[in-house]
């Protein structure tokens, strides 16, 4: 079992920032992704951010330039770094873990951040 304990949601104006954290236990090993996703009230879950084992990134495109996903192994905590926010970055952030096991791949959630991006 993964636990993963999302933080640092919160208000924030437009054009401002905040630093999502995800702080992960339990069983660690073979986690090959770690990411966020966000979902908006009446919309489907999105995809975010990831980072991959071996440490590459990818971004959805409406946050690329703005959004920095980085993991901090020590700590087994990943962030989300969110600059320039704007309204439609309004949702509830989700950290989702996606470990591989022997014979297939299971995902772990948290309990969600809200971000609220508003003036």
């Amino acid at each position: 079992q993964v636990q993963l304990v999302e933080s640092g949601g919160g208000l924030v104006q437009p054009g401002g920032s905040l630093r999502l954290s995800c702080a992960a236990s339990g069983s660690l090993r073979s986690i090959i992704f770690m990411n966020w996703y966000r979902q908006a009230p009446g919309k489907q879950r999105e995809l975010v951010a990831g980072i991959s084992q071996r440490g590459s990134t990818n971004y959805a495109d409406s946050v690329k330039g703005r959004f920095t996903i980085s993991r901090d192994s020590t700590e087994n905590t990943v962030y989300l770094q969110m600059n320039s926010l704007k309204e439609e970055d309004t949702a509830a952030y989700y950290c989702n873990a996606v470990k591989q096991l022997p014979t297939y791949v299971t995902n772990y959630w948290g309990q969600g951040t809200q971000v609220t991006v508003s003036s």
